[in-house]
């Protein structure tokens, strides 16, 4: 694939659109290609996390380690955290057939960031209403196991 081609696939996940495209190409550029076949294991439960992955094709199956699951297609971002805080993996990810991801690492996107503090202003403001969303959520189901 192109770095068009990659820059058109990052502008597909929202969370990195908020970027903008000078950013989103500096990623592109910055980035590296896997490929994986049936099986492989992207990442596991509990492994340091220092980057992020977005599907250019084919599926994952995102697993946490109380067995919810989410299947990542082209255009997911898995491991979003990653990008901003040190962490452990909190799942573990498995090819489901051959797919390809972009790795991006948390260091390339801190890069990206310092150099467009505007961008960086725009991800802080998404991440605040998430925040404020997951806050609002949980008290509401709180209230209806107290009633």
């Amino acid at each position: 694939m192109s770095i068009d081609d990659d820059v058109a696939l990052l502008e597909r996940v929202p969370t990195l659109r908020l970027l903008g495209d000078a950013s989103l190409r500096m990623l592109a550029i910055g980035s590296e290609q896997r490929d994986f076949v049936r099986g492989d294991v992207l990442f596991n439960l509990g492994d340091d996390a220092d980057a992020g992955f977005v599907v250019q094709r084919g599926a994952f199956r995102v697993e946490d380690g109380a067995g919810a699951e989410m299947i990542a297609g082209p255009g997911a971002l898995i491991g979003e955290l990653a990008l901003v805080v040190p962490m452990k993996r909190p799942s573990s990810a498995i090819a489901l057939e051959h797919s390809s991801v972009i790795r991006v690492a948390r260091s390339l996107f801190q890069r990206v960031l310092e150099s467009d503090p505007a961008a960086a202003v725009r991800l802080r403001d998404e991440f605040a209403v998430r925040a404020s969303q997951i806050a609002s959520d949980i008290l509401m189901a709180g209230a209806k196991l107290t009633s």
